[in-house]
């Protein structure tokens, strides 16, 4: 059926979701199209989008636990079932959604007997807790229970060192990928004696985002790594061959060159294609604009001073640097209100 909706379309590219479910709060799945192409494009793109779903998307963990008179990481404590290792293993598995970057804290102030889930974490409204149920631990006599904790939002594994472990502050390994498995297969038919491809990509997430948010996100990460080489045919340089070493190296393009090189084209490069990651800019400034839909420079000339300090952990150290990037490359300022 999927063959033969794809034989009649156009040959412009579609994409399309042919089965979603939620098999649980902390288990998604869609299973998308994308079609008609051409022979060996479907495993370039599948190749390419497995990587970036597995390993470029940013997830939210607890990264530290921090509780008093704790003596160490395998220690028990009177009251509670679980040892302060298993505490930590339970809350390396509690799924958060969030729009954060950087660190925030959050904590857990209980009384027992009780039975502590995610539900009891007390923390920041940016931070969402996906399944309110996921175990911490059991308190079986009438203890204080208090337990400070570090957020952070990353990508990838990361696995705690003993050495960054200090005043009862314990470091937890970090598994920031909300895509828990991806996959991609291929179907080839003939069209008009043209062999074409359909891709499938199947996708499952912890449920902090759903397998279409996932497949946009790692969409956006893709286009952001390829977008310098947009930018050589713009550039009338040549290629500097080295013939004693049998060599060759490609020069080196600034953000200021580009402007430059913008400036003496007649025709010139729209604002809309000069990308802020392309500037001199921080990856911690870039990462928060990126955040607040500020990609190009038109984005960003668009924005005053004041408009950028209200984004959230935008500091003024931040604005500084935008203002002193585009003073240098493009003799220009950002007005300090919106008129």
């Amino acid at each position: 059926m999927v063959r033969e909706e794809v034989a009649e379309s156009t040959r412009t590219l579609k994409w399309k979701c042919v089965e979603s479910r939620v098999d649980s709060k902390r288990l998604y799945y869609g299973r998308f199209i994308l079609s008609p192409l051409m022979k060996g494009q479907a495993d370039t793109i599948g190749i390419a989008m497995r990587r970036a779903l597995l390993g470029e998307i940013e997830g939210t963990c607890i990264t530290r636990a921090k509780s008093e008179n704790v003596l160490h990481e395998y220690s028990t404590i009177v009251g509670i079932e679980e040892s302060v290792h298993e505490i930590l293993i339970n809350l390396k598995e509690i799924v958060l959604r969030s729009n954060l970057y950087g660190v925030t804290d959050a904590s857990i102030y209980v009384r027992g007997p009780k039975y502590i889930t995610a539900q009891d974490i007390i923390s920041p409204p940016s931070v969402e807790i996906v399944d309110m149920t996921q175990h911490i631990a059991n308190l079986i006599e009438p203890i204080d229970f208090s337990i400070e904790l570090q957020i952070k939002r990353d990508r990838g594994y990361r696995m705690k060192s003993t050495n960054e472990s200090y005043d009862g502050s314990y470091p937890i390994d970090t598994v920031s990928m909300p895509v828990r498995n991806a996959n991609h297969s291929i179907h080839s038919y003939n069209n008009e004696n043209e062999k074409q491809e359909i891709l499938f990509l199947e996708i499952w997430t912890n449920g902090s985002l759903t397998p279409k948010e996932a497949l946009y996100e790692a969409s956006r990460d893709l286009i952001d790594l390829l977008i310098p080489f947009l930018f050589l045919h713009a550039e009338e340089e040549d290629i500097n061959f080295e013939e004693n070493e049998n060599r060759f190296t490609l020069p080196f393009f600034s953000f200021k060159d580009r402007f430059t090189t913008r400036k003496k084209n007649k025709k010139g490069i729209p604002l809309k294609c000069i990308f802020i990651d392309q500037s001199e800019l921080s990856s911690r400034t870039y990462n928060c604009l990126k955040r607040y839909n500020i990609h190009t420079l038109l984005d960003l000339l668009s924005h005053s001073q004041e408009d950028l300090m209200k984004i959230e952990n935008f500091r003024i150290e931040d604005v500084k640097q935008i203002l002193y990037s585009l003073q240098k490359n493009f003799a220009i300022n950002l007005p300090k209100k919106k008129f």
